[in-house]
């Protein structure tokens, strides 16, 4: 018989249906078939050979055998958790760490602050973005003098010099010296991004600096906080400043010491 016959065969065929649950067992549910029967044997066999496998563990164990999960581990509602392990640390310990955490973020403060001072220093913020207008004001005597007054020549130097605010020389020191540094537009266009980076990386060490000082105010309420006088919330904490507190006044007292009596022996 040719494979073709064969297939032809089995197409013409009954197809086999399996009996289903009878009306009157309806409330038993759906009818368990073979494969259902074969999944359900599998994961019981294997339940099985589970706990044969740990009565045998448990009867090979020895007596004297101890390890550290037997103390740090528990069941709760059924489930197994590892006890986390508690910081013994007291009070004066957690105190001496805030201590040497503000120490740390007041050193690199003090860092960014010298490199402020030695940025400001070479920048002089002479032509810094964001500056208010500037004001140079000059006094005459009469309304003529104001209209007929001119800046380049009350100043010295030539109109082309006269809107920078540094590195205006006058007109007897241009004729009697030559001009020094870059003259190129495209040099002094460099020079001036160079400037304009300077100036970025100034404005952002500020706000460096700023936020390592509020960094420590708020470490220093932690550990204020760890005094047990009495203390009432005055503000609370935000983004730029720590909490703040009203403690209540306890005056310390003084202890005195008593006077040594010396008895005379007669």
């Amino acid at each position: 018989m040719s494979a073709a016959f064969r297939k032809a065969a089995k197409a013409r065929q009954r197809p086999h249906r399996e009996r289903s649950q009878p009306a009157a067992r309806t409330k038993l549910g759906l009818l368990e078939k073979k494969k259902d029967y074969r999944l359900r044997a599998h994961d019981y066999h294997k339940k099985q050979n589970a706990l044969r496998a740990l009565q045998k563990k448990a009867l090979d164990k020895n007596p004297d055998e101890f390890y550290f999960k037997m103390i740090r581990a528990e069941v709760k509602d059924g489930v197994h958790v590892t006890k986390q392990p508690k910081d013994e640390v007291t009070p004066e310990q957690v105190k001496l760490m805030r201590t040497q955490d503000i120490k740390y973020v007041e050193m690199k403060r003090v860092a960014e602050a010298k490199k402020i001072e030695r940025l400001k220093a070479e920048l002089h913020l002479l032509d810094a973005a964001g500056s208010g207008p500037r004001r140079h004001l000059f006094f005459v005597d009469t309304e003529r003098e104001v209209q007929e007054f001119d800046i380049a020549a009350h100043l010295d130097t030539v109109p082309e010099l006269v809107d920078r605010v540094y590195n205006r020389p006058t007109i007897a020191t241009l004729q009697r010296e030559t001009v020094k540094g870059p003259t190129d537009p495209a040099h002094l266009k460099k020079l001036a991004q160079q400037r304009k980076n300077q100036y970025d990386l100034l404005r952002q060490r500020i706000e460096r600096e700023k936020a390592m000082f509020v960094i420590s105010q708020k470490i220093q309420t932690r550990k204020d906080l760890l005094d047990k006088t009495h203390k009432v919330k005055v503000k609370k904490e935000t983004t730029t400043g720590p909490a703040i507190y009203k403690f209540k006044f306890h005056r310390k007292q003084l202890l005195q010491s008593k006077p040594r009596q010396c008895q005379k022996s007669v």
